[in-house]
């Protein structure tokens, strides 16, 4: 049996994501202790003031104000960050580090900038960083990339991996709205921040496919070298031209590798909707995965909230009490290794919308020039719009980005194209 003695820890941070850690620990600290052999408790919480700890009813006694006073406890052996953003986080996390305590942090952003200097630090002073909360909520992706694929290359990844941006996408397709609206929609509920960037750009979701990338590909996949586009674009038409061609529109964070060759990407895409991920609506995330020998794999659950991403700190922090830390097998340096090529030039279907003069000959052009770039039409329609001009349409059967682009730069400069309205890749 293991030892039951008495296992503090820390809080820095008691917002929501804090605050659900602290109520799974209070409520489940009996099962813990039961399963687990730990009595984990919460001995003091670092906020600005202690006020969080009043609002939700916890004694005030464990309020400490103090980052020196909470490194310089000796009794806590593992603090929880749940403070959000690079600073302080980062002065405070390097202080635990430094401290001789394992840190589990649920700061994606933190950790895609700051991970290759973090981890020497932990390993260092003997102590973990453990961060399965970072990346889509309570579902244990990064457990599985880190203990799971041992034996598995790991050939891809796709996912959906931000809630904000999954809800306004579904809300767009079920209700026929337009992107603002469902962008309403998702603040007044909650889902998305006052100042949305960081979701609808794509921010967020490339924070996550680094760590992941990074974790399922043996090397550092820094996220400033993510292709990354947000769903800012997409309109109500596209949505409805996805259905009546048999797609979901979804921003999908992918990555692959093929030998020494690694394609990391975030955008929006038409996911076929017999397709897993097509399913996936509202705020909940999935990862989809394939292993050389595995196979296809797909993680499925609450991609934030209090108690899903709480629910994947506790585990960490049992993780942290429990096990020797084991540190990642490849040279985290925050540079692209370099054995490995990022691919620029991928390969994928197209959804092309471009607004044309509505005279005969004009889709033949369109046409021409997309094959004389080699990329092949799956299907095409003209449609009229208002007054003199029409709305073309194309799907392409799989091209490279680079032929694509060539094609949409020529078209551009066509006397009878008035614009090129939208452009979305295909799973």
């Amino acid at each position: 049996m293991k030892n039951k003695s008495v296992r503090n820890i820390a809080i820095m941070g008691l917002g929501t994501v804090g605050g659900g850690a602290y109520d799974i620990i209070a409520s489940n600290g009996d099962y813990i202790e039961r399963t687990q052999g730990l009595d984990v408790r919460v001995k003091r919480i670092l906020d600005r003031t202690d006020a969080p700890l009043r609002a939700r009813g916890i004694d005030p006694s464990l309020y400490c104000g103090s980052v020196d006073e909470l490194a310089a406890d000796k009794e806590i052996e593992v603090v929880v960050e749940t403070m959000g953003g690079v600073e302080p986080a980062k002065t405070f996390i390097t202080k635990m580090l430094e401290s001789g305590k394992s840190v589990v942090t649920a700061n994606k952003e933190l950790l895609a900038k700051f991970w290759h200097e973090l981890e020497p630090i932990a390993a260092a002073h003997g102590c973990g960083l453990f961060f399965e909360a970072s990346c889509v909520g309570g579902v244990p992706v990064i457990r599985a990339l880190g203990e799971s694929f041992q034996g598995d290359r790991v050939q891809s990844i796709c996912g959906i991996i931000n809630g904000t941006t999954n809800y306004i996408l579904s809300k767009m397709s079920r209700e026929n709205l337009g992107y603002a609206e469902a962008l309403g929609a998702a603040q007044s509920l909650g889902y998305a921040e006052a100042d949305p960037t960081s979701d609808v750009e794509g921010y967020d979701a490339a924070y996550k496919l680094s760590i992941l990338g990074s974790l399922a590909f043996h090397t550092c996949l820094p996220y400033g070298s993510i292709y990354r586009e947000g769903i800012t674009k997409v309109t109500a038409a596209d949505i409805k031209n996805a259905h009546d061609l048999g797609y979901e529109i979804k921003l999908l964070a992918i990555g692959k590798r093929d030998g020494n060759n690694v394609e990391a990407r975030v955008h929006p895409a038409f996911v076929p909707k017999n397709h897993p991920l097509a399913s996936v609506s509202g705020a909940y995330n999935a990862v989809y995965l394939n292993g050389d020998h595995v196979g296809d794999l797909m993680f499925y659950g609450a991609g934030a909230g209090a108690h899903p991403t709480g629910s994947a700190i506790v585990s960490d922090v049992i993780k942290a009490l429990s096990d020797k830390p084991r540190y990642c097998d490849f040279a985290n340096t925050g540079k692209l290794d370099k054995s490995v090529s990022l691919v620029g030039d991928f390969v994928s279907g197209y959804y092309l919308c471009v607004t044309v003069d509505d005279k005969a000959g004009v889709l033949s052009r369109l046409s021409t020039v997309l094959s004389d770039n080699g990329v092949s039409i799956k299907a095409a329609t003209q449609s009229p719009s208002d007054g003199d001009a029409a709305t073309v349409m194309f799907l392409t059967h799989r091209a490279r980005e680079h032929a694509v682009m060539q094609s949409l730069e020529a078209i551009g400069k066509l006397a009878s194209v008035r614009s090129v309205d939208s452009v979305i890749r295909v799973l």
